[in-house]
C-alpha cells in the first residue's frame, strides 16, 4: 500500500553532483526547491579529475563557425547540427557566466585568457585553470550550491531505480505515456533504501567507465544513471562509441592518472618504445589528430611490436612550461618516480568518456516524462561518433543551463502536477551477501570482457563472444540480486552489467566503421545505412 508521506519528497530531484548536476541544480533553484543526491561525498565526480578545459569561442582569431565545424569533423558524420550549433554559440557566454561566478581561469602576462589546443581543434580555444579545470569548477559550483537556500545536498547515496508512475499503480502502459516521480535511492552507511519523490528528475551521474577493466574514470563511473533511466524505459543511443584516451600513464600505482591531451597541445611528442615517432604515418596533424586515431595508433604499434606502452615526450615543452601550465601533472609524475623534464613517460589509452547516453531533446528531457538528463550520462547528439576534445564540460554547462529553465517552466507551471504518495521499496531476500568473492570476480570478468572483445579495435567474433560472455554473467547477478538484501556493490554491479550488454547490443548493430567504433569486419563508413543514432529501448535488451 503507498505511505500517506514519502520518505523525502521534492520539487527537483538531482542524481548526481558534477558540473551539470550542480549547474542544473542552480539553475532550476531560482524558483523551485531542488535535492541534489550524490553517490559519495559531493566533491566526487568525473568532473573533478577533468585536466584539460572548456572549449569556447574566445579568441580573436576564432569563430563559431570553425568551431562548429571541427566538432562535425570529429563527430564523424553522426553529430546533430542543431545541437552542435546550440553548443558553439552558446558556449561562449557560458565561459563568462563561470568566470562571474567566480571560477579563476588561467591568463596570460598580458591579463587575457590563456588559450589551449588540443587534438581536432583548429585554433587555440581551449579555457583552463592550468591543469585542474574540471576541479576549480566543481569547487566554485558546490560553494554555491551549499549556501543556496532553495538546494539541499544528500551525500552517500547511490540510486536503485527510478519510481515509475505505472508500477505505482499496478498497470501497464507505453513508456512514453508512462512517468517518473523521484527515485528510490539506497544509504550507503546504513543499507537503509528510501523513496524520494519529486516532480522532475535528473540524471547528472556521469560516465560508464569502469564498466572497462583499464580506465581514466573515478570508481563512482558504473553507469548508474544510464541503467537506471534504460530500465525505467528511457531510450538510449550510441552507446558504442566509448572515448578511449590516449595517454594513461602506465603505471601499476597510477590507477586511473591521464595526462592531458593539452600536454601534446603544447608539443609532446608520442614515441615508440626505441624512442620513434610514429604519429605522422596516421594522420597529417601527428599528435593533434582527433583522439579516435591517437588511441588507435598507439593500439596498433603496441600490437605490432608486441609493447606493453608506448612513451610520451614532454620534454619538448622546457621546464618553465610544463610547471606552470601542467603544475599538478608534473608533481604526480615526479611523485610516481619520473622525472618528465629529462625522460619520457610510459603512457597507454584507457577508457574515458561515453559520447552515447539516455537519448535527450535539446533541454534535455529523455523520452519519458518527467526525466531529464545531463552530461556525459545524456546523447544531446554534440559528439556525434567521436568527442570534440574539451567539449565535455562545455556541453555539460550549456546544456544543463537548458535544462534548469524547462525545469522551471515544467514544475512552476498554472496546474502543477502534485506528487503521489510513493510505496515503500519493497526489499529482496533478507539474506546477507556472504559471497563477496563471487561479487568480486563478476565485477572482474564483466570489465575483462569489455577490454578484450569491446576496445578500442572489434570484429564480428569478438562481439558475439562478448554478448554471450556477458548473458551469463548478467544472469547471476539477477538472481543474486534477487537473492540477497542489496547493498551499494550489487546495485553497482547490477548496473555494471546492464551498461555492458547495451554497449555491445549498440556495437552490434553498427555494421561499419565510424568514429570510435572500428570494427575489422566493416572497415567502410556506411552513410547509406548507419549515419544515424543507434537507439536502444527496454524492448531492445532483456
Amino acid at each position: 500500500m503507498p505511505r500517506r508521506h514519502n520518505d523525502l519528497e521534492t520539487e527537483v530531484l538531482v542524481i548526481g553532483s558534477g558540473i551539470a548536476g550542480l549547474s542544473t541544480a542552480l539553475h532550476a533553484a531560482q524558483t523551485t526547491r531542488v535535492l541534489v543526491v550524490t553517490k559519495v561525498h559531493a566533491e566526487e565526480s568525473n568532473t573533478n579529475y577533468a585536466q584539460g578545459g572548456v572549449a569556447a569561442v574566445l579568441g580573436e582569431d576564432d569563430k563559431v563557425a570553425l568551431h562548429e565545424r571541427d566538432t562535425l569533423i570529429a563527430g564523424d558524420g553522426l553529430c546533430d547540427p542543431e545541437a552542435v550549433r546550440v553548443l558553439v554559440e552558446e558556449g561562449p557566454g557560458e565561459v563568462l557566466r563561470l568566470m562571474g561566478l567566480g571560477v579563476r581561469f588561467s591568463h596570460d602576462p598580458e591579463g587575457r585568457l590563456a588559450l589551449g589546443r588540443e587534438g581536432g581543434h583548429s585554433r587555440r580555444r581551449i579555457v583552463h585553470a592550468k591543469d585542474r579545470t574540471g576541479h576549480a569548477i566543481e569547487r566554485v559550483l558546490l560553494k554555491l550550491a551549499r549556501a543556496h537556500p532553495r538546494i539541499s545536498i544528500l551525500e552517500n547515496q547511490i540510486a536503485v531505480d527510478l519510481i515509475l508512475d505505472s508500477k505505482m499503480r499496478g498497470r501497464r502502459c507505453a513508456p512514453e505515456k508512462d512517468r517518473i516521480w523521484g527515485a528510490y535511492v539506497l544509504d550507503r552507511e546504513s543499507g537503509a533504501i528510501q523513496a524520494i519523490g519529486a516532480r522532475a528528475t535528473v540524471l547528472a551521474t556521469g560516465g560508464s567507465g569502469k564498466v572497462y577493466l583499464y580506465t581514466t574514470n573515478p570508481d563512482i563511473a558504473t553507469g548508474d544513471g544510464l541503467a537506471a533511466g534504460f530500465r525505467a524505459g528511457a531510450a538510449a543511443a550510441d552507446l558504442e562509441f566509448m572515448q578511449f584516451h590516449p595517454t594513461c600513464l602506465f603505471h601499476p600505482e597510477a590507477k586511473s592518472f591521464l595526462i592531458s591531451e593539452a600536454v601534446r597541445g603544447e608539443g609532446a611528442h608520442l614515441l615508440t618504445l626505441d624512442g620513434k615517432r610514429f604519429m605522422q604515418r596516421y594522420h597529417r596533424l601527428k599528435e593533434l589528430a582527433p583522439r579516435d586515431v591517437v588511441a588507435r595508433a598507439i593500439d596498433f604499434e603496441m600490437k605490432k611490436r608486441g609493447d606493453k606502452c608506448v612513451l610520451l615526450d614532454m620534454r619538448p615543452l622546457g621546464k618553465r612550461l610544463l610547471t606552470t601550465r601542467f603544475p599538478h601533472i608534473t608533481s604526480r609524475l615526479i611523485e610516481y618516480g619520473f622525472n618528465p623534464f629529462r625522460e619520457p613517460v610510459p603512457v597507454v589509452p584507457a577508457a574515458h568518456y561515453m559520447c552515447g547516453g539516455i537519448l535527450t531533446d535539446l533541454e534535455g528531457r529523455a523520452t519519458i516524462p518527467g526525466l531529464y538528463a545531463c552530461g556525459e550520462v545524456a546523447c544531446t547528439g554534440v559528439h556525434g561518433a567521436n568527442r570534440l576534445a574539451s567539449n565535455s564540460l562545455l556541453e555539460a554547462i550549456v546544456f544543463s543551463r537548458r535544462a534548469g529553465m524547462a525545469l522551471l517552466r515544467q514544475v512552476t507551471g498554472e496546474r502543477p502536477e502534485r506528487i503521489p504518495a510513493v510505496p515503500e521499496w519493497r526489499y529482496n531476500g533478507a539474506v546477507e551477501p556472504k559471497e563477496q568473492v563471487i561479487f568480486d570476480h563478476n565485477w572482474d570478468a564483466i570489465r575483462r570482457v569489455m577490454w578484450d572483445y569491446m576496445g578500442i579495435v572489434r570484429s564480428d567474433e569478438r562481439l558475439a563472444r562478448a554478448a554471450s560472455m556477458i548473458a551469463v554473467l548478467r544472469d547471476q547477478t539477477e538472481g543474486d540480486y534477487q537473492r540477497y538484501r542489496l547493498d551499494a556493490d550489487l546495485v553497482e554491479l547490477r548496473n555494471v552489467g546492464l551498461v555492458a550488454d547495451l554497449i555491445i547490443a549498440c556495437a552490434r548493430r553498427r555494421k561499419e566503421s565510424r568514429g570510435l567504433h572500428y570494427n575489422v569486419d566493416h572497415l567502410r563508413r556506411d552513410d547509406r545505412r548507419f549515419r544515424r543514432d543507434t537507439v536502444l529501448t527496454r524492448q531492445d535488451v532483456r
